[in-house]
């Protein structure tokens, strides 16, 4: 057995070349790639499905991969700390490491839970909850061997990219135990990981500087994922247009200007894009940036970082709620929201204000309301009860779009009227609207919000409809309107998550029907969990056995399709529903017992189907 560690192959050392020739010529000259070595670049992607946390943070100690000729690599070598929760929204670009060629088998992955920080939502108060394994142990690591679907297997080719997708699932690893006291949560690991095709997948891209190069409209990074200060996981060329946002050191630029301003950041200054995946023909991967954050807007070893909701304003200091903290010393001090239920931040008239994506001028710390999600940087400290506190008086504030989930009271064109249920996943309850509207009697009210909905037209929903909308509170004291909102989506649009549960050791019998053609969860199951059987859209949850019957859950066509089976410690992977329900059928013999059911997609009442895009069959054990 030959063990290769994939990402040493094709490190940059850009600071030992010249940097006005171009990357393949660096690349060579630098002793990574060269076209006479056989390697392909492994493009790894991470994503989650969050459950009820509000953070889940451990690390990610190891990632190998196993080639058919028994083969191993490791493309990543170093570990991660990572929020699995911020993974649901946004997909994280881990890493471009090289890749010797080849069919890869599986892929094995090791959780680390030795100094986790889990942190629930308990009806808006983030309460901390503490790792057990399923013998009611404390949790230290877990150790994940998933097996690709035969038929799509992970190959990488001299040269070129391939995606590799793999997807931490929290709603299929995790039972809470709310009754605790405290809190704890039962850890059954569950991934999947797949070679996953070349999609519009919105990730987020995050490395160091290596050269901005206006004339061809591209900057390159050396990969740093996650809060990494010190690692280099392969190369990356970024793609901008015209369009394109940048937000450097606080300024807002749009197209060329932002580039331009770039070439004078220093080597190696952490930048991060928002985007898409672009080309995988070339050893080096790209990427196609829709918005760029690099300087004191994103980190700077003079600052200190706070990413939280305001839940409160008054006389030049913002509360934030379920913060998190990023202290200028790096990523392995931070202090996460488990810890943060609420920071006052102060700010004045020397703070810079940006609305991410927007290159607007005038804004003010006026500009801040409540329910707005902000990123701030500026100067941390303790208070005299030792709890943390933020200077951002002289420092930067960025307005970040903010979710917010409501039912719909009533609409007419350009405007609307919701019940609102969450701000950035937090009940209205947990904020103090007080000084919002332009007077007392204006002031936000949760069940009535106002909300500027501009060329979006909602008057021919009807009332009742669960929407999601994604915008920018309005400036404080200036309410009505109290949002103004930039995309407003039916609930059933977005992606909807099955959840079942069994308890009493699991079901040895789970389902009523279970073929290449779908699933039905057996609800006269005796081991059925009496809560745990739902379908949430958002922050709502229909419980099953209140539909007309059990749903059946259908796969839906296409190369994104991911199955997968087994337990905490062998996972196999499936892209086609019936390589799935064969191994299902092997499965479910009458000793095996599932403990879980995760599926994530869409549901539709008029036929009572779910159609799945992701499904998770965790057995017990």
């Amino acid at each position: 057995m030959t063990a290769v560690r994939a990402r040493l192959m094709r490190r940059l050392l850009w600071t030992s070349c010249a940097l006005g020739v171009g990357v393949i010529a660096l690349l060579t000259s630098c002793g990574g790639y060269s076209s006479n070595v056989s390697y392909g670049t492994a493009v790894v992607t991470m994503s989650d499905v969050s459950g009820d946390f509000t953070s889940y943070i451990v690390n990610v100690d190891a990632i190998t991969l196993t080639r058919s000729d028994g083969v191993i690599v490791q493309p990543l070598a170093t570990p991660e700390t990572v929020d699995l929760v911020k993974l649901h929204d946004l997909t994280e670009l881990v890493e471009a490491p090289a890749v010797p060629v080849g069919t890869y088998t599986s892929l094995a992955l090791t959780l680390d839970f030795t100094a986790p920080l889990i942190a629930v939502n308990v009806n808006g108060q983030i309460t901390t909850a503490a790792p057990l394994d399923a013998s009611g142990n404390a949790m230290t690591s877990s150790a994940l061997t998933v097996t690709f679907d035969p038929s799509n297997q992970l190959v990488i080719k001299a040269g070129q990219c391939v995606r590799l997708a793999i997807d931490i699932n929290l709603a299929a690893s995790n039972t809470i135990n709310f009754s605790a006291s405290p809190l704890s949560v039962t850890v059954q690991p569950f991934i999947t990981a797949s070679a996953a095709p070349l999609d519009q997948t919105v990730m987020r891209a995050r490395g160091i500087l290596v050269i901005a190069q206006p004339a061809s409209s591209d900057y390159v990074v050396n990969m740093r994922p996650f809060g990494d200060r010190v690692s280099a996981l392969g190369a990356l060329t970024v793609n901008t247009s015209d369009s394109t946002y940048f937000n450097l050191n606080g300024v807002a630029y749009t197209g060329a200007a932002g580039l331009a301003a770039m070439q004078k950041l220093q080597l190696n200054t952490p930048v991060e894009a928002y985007g898409t995946l672009g080309s995988l023909a070339t050893i080096t991967p790209t990427f196609n940036a829709t918005a760029v954050y690099a300087g004191a807007s994103l980190e700077s070893p003079l600052a200190d970082y706070l990413t939280g909701t305001v839940s409160a304003v008054s006389a030049g200091t913002l509360m934030l709620h379920g913060a998190s903290y990023l202290p200028r010393n790096g990523y392995g001090s931070t202090i996460f929201p488990a810890y943060l239920p609420s920071v006052p931040v102060t700010v004045s008239s020397g703070t810079i204000v940006s609305e991410d994506g927007v290159a607007a001028s005038g804004l003010t710390t006026q500009s801040i309301s409540v329910g707005q999600r902000i990123n701030v940087a500026g100067q941390g400290g303790i208070d005299s009860n030792n709890n943390l506190k933020m200077d951002a008086t002289q420092g930067l504030v960025r307005l970040q779009p903010t979710p917010v989930w409501g039912t719909l009271n009533s609409a007419v064109p350009g405007s609307m009227s919701l019940k609102v249920l969450s701000f950035s996943d937090f009940e209205p309850t947990a904020l103090n609207f007080a000084g919002t509207g332009t007077a007392a009697a204006n002031d936000a009210v949760p069940a009535s919000y106002a909300v500027n909905t501009g060329a979006l037209d909602e008057s021919a929903t009807p009332p009742g409809t669960l929407l999601k909308m994604y915008g920018i509170v309005t400036p404080f004291g200036s309410a009505p309107p109290d949002f103004n909102a930039t995309a407003v989506t039916p609930g059933t649009a977005t992606p909807q998550t099955l959840v079942v549960e069994w308890g009493n050791g699991g079901s040895t019998a789970p389902f009523s029907s279970a073929s290449s053609t779908g699933l039905v969860v057996s609800l006269a199951d005796p081991n059925l969990s009496s809560t745990i059987r739902y379908i949430s859209t958002g922050p709502t949850r229909t419980d099953l056995t209140t539909l007309p019957a059990s749903p059946m859950i259908v796969f839906a066509s296409g190369a994104a399709l991911t199955l997968g089976v087994g337990n905490a410690t062998a996972i196999d992977v499936f892209n086609s529903a019936g390589g799935f329900a064969s191994q299902l059928s092997t499965t479910l013999n009458g000793t095996k017992h599932v403990y879980r059911l995760v599926c994530v997609g869409q549901y539709t009442s008029a036929t009572n189907t779910f159609t799945a895009t992701q499904v998770a069959v965790n057995l017990h054990g």
